[in-house]
């Protein structure tokens, strides 16, 4: 197995009240109606175990599922670290944080995602696959957002 990431990082102000944004980043029921690809979310407590749809990566096909150790702090800040089960290997993980700060417009809203995946892939691969990662993060992270601007009823973000 050869282990594989990518990063994005977006940031945006979006004219709603911090307490709605944190409202749908701490719902583990809504969060998968508005980001593509996500299937479900299980909780326990702060572990999240994140579903994935099946996907495909240079002919290889795999269902992402992980478990994120979520670290919410004051509706201001949440941090995810990979955290698997003991004893479960997970091949998928995610680190990352959101934050969320007022400004006089809505609420500044501030997204970093290293998503990490182990694949039977040589190394020469790594070009092709962080960018079919990278593209499908972005292509993600754009129907969040539009998913999300809808979801709280306002427009574009500045």
């Amino acid at each position: 197995m050869t282990s594989f990431s990518a990063t994005t990082e977006s940031e945006a102000v979006v004219a709603a009240g911090r307490a709605e944004i944190w409202a749908v980043l701490t719902d583990p029921v809504l969060l998968p109606e508005l980001t593509p690809l996500l299937r479900k979310i299980e909780t326990d407590g702060d572990l999240w175990r994140w579903h994935l749809v099946n996907l495909s990566v240079l002919g290889i096909g795999i269902s992402p599922v992980f478990t994120e150790r979520m670290r919410f702090t004051e509706r201001r800040r949440i941090d995810y670290t990979h955290e698997p089960p003991a004893g479960v290997t997970e091949r998928t993980g995610a680190e990352g944080n959101y934050v969320l700060s007022d400004v006089d417009a809505g609420t500044h809203l501030a997204i970093s995602l290293t998503l990490h995946v182990d694949l039977p892939l040589s190394r020469l691969a790594a070009p092709a696959v962080t960018g079919i990662m990278r593209a499908t993060m972005q292509r993600m992270g754009d129907r969040f957002s539009a998913n999300l601007l809808r979801h709280l009823g306002v427009g574009r973000p500045a």
